[in-house]
């Protein structure tokens, strides 16, 4: 089964960057004003409202499946806990329901035998929604998707990304990637340097190798946001989403015929949207936003 990357390594910036808490309930005026200058991404369609479930048709609590190794979505906190955005969403789902659930870590090769043998309900560990993984589980509705973008040195001469923008523009890109296919691909004329890590890839911008870094939005986010990048780059131009290149994003799994289950998943999430609460935590992991 498909599943996003990030290195490991993060979690140091993880940890250095966020603070655990509660779930948020609702959106408070400072997290309005944050809203306001961070773009928060809307998944659901306002003309399409989910039907409230018949949480009777549910089981008695529904268990959450996760993993630890993949930082700021889920990890393990400084006291050992299980942490991050989707642990939070999780939550928050299960309070929207007013059902109780439990959340168990696993290898992330064991979620789907998990759903399969009733081990588990649902699985929230960033699985990629893909032709491949469709024929394994069933899939809510998208909740996150982490786009590709690029990365300048603050003050330099790149103030927009376009073909002709960036021609014989030196690019860094991590080798055999799609953001590597994607950029030899829209941005042909540009002088490409392929590296081996994204580590490499960043070291390269830092040091004035490169004049740009092209890659996933979430580890170019929390590296930005983290001490390691000590403030020399920002985000250039917009995000790229094209789903042939970078996925459809990440749903919830659930076993293939759970229906019920999946339809009070996907009503869950529409409300945490309405709510603000989905704003609110995207706020608190991703406060440079990815988008």
């Amino acid at each position: 089964m498909a599943r996003h990357t990030l290195a490991a390594c993060l979690l140091a910036m993880v940890f250095a960057s966020f603070a655990p808490g509660g779930v948020p309930q609702a959106q408070t005026a400072g997290t309005a004003d944050a809203a306001a200058s961070v773009a928060v991404p809307g998944f659901w369609d306002p003309k399409r409202r989910p039907e409230r479930p018949d949480v009777t048709r549910l089981p008695m609590q529904i268990r959450f499946v996760t993993t630890d190794d993949y930082p700021p979505f889920s990890f393990r906190d400084e006291g050992g806990r299980p942490a991050g955005f989707n642990v939070d969403i999780a939550r928050a789902i299960c309070t929207e329901l007013a059902i109780t659930c439990t959340l168990e870590v696993m290898p992330f090769d064991a979620l789907v035998a998990a759903l399969d043998e009733g081990k588990a309900d649902a699985a929230i560990a960033g699985i990629a929604i893909t032709p491949l993984s469709r024929q394994a589980v069933e899939f809510t509705d998208r909740y996150f998707r982490s786009p590709a973008r690029f990365v300048s040195r603050r003050g330099g001469t790149v103030a927009a990304v376009t073909p002709d923008a960036i021609a014989s523009r030196k690019v860094g890109v991590v080798t055999g990637t799609a953001h590597e296919a994607y950029l030899r691909s829209f941005f042909a004329e540009a002088d490409i340097r392929s590296f081996p890590s994204p580590e490499a890839a960043r070291d390269a911008l830092q040091k004035g190798e490169v004049d740009l870094v092209f890659g996933d939005g979430v580890q170019l986010a929390l590296w930005l946001n983290g001490t390691m990048s000590a403030g020399c780059c920002a985000f250039v131009g917009g995000p790229f989403t094209e789903s042939l290149f970078f996925g459809e994003g990440m749903g919830i799994a659930v076993k293939q015929g759970n229906d019920a289950l999946r339809q009070s998943l996907n009503y869950a999430l529409a409300q945490l949207w309405e709510e603000g609460v989905y704003t609110d935590l995207y706020l608190r992991w991703f406060p440079i936003s990815v988008y």
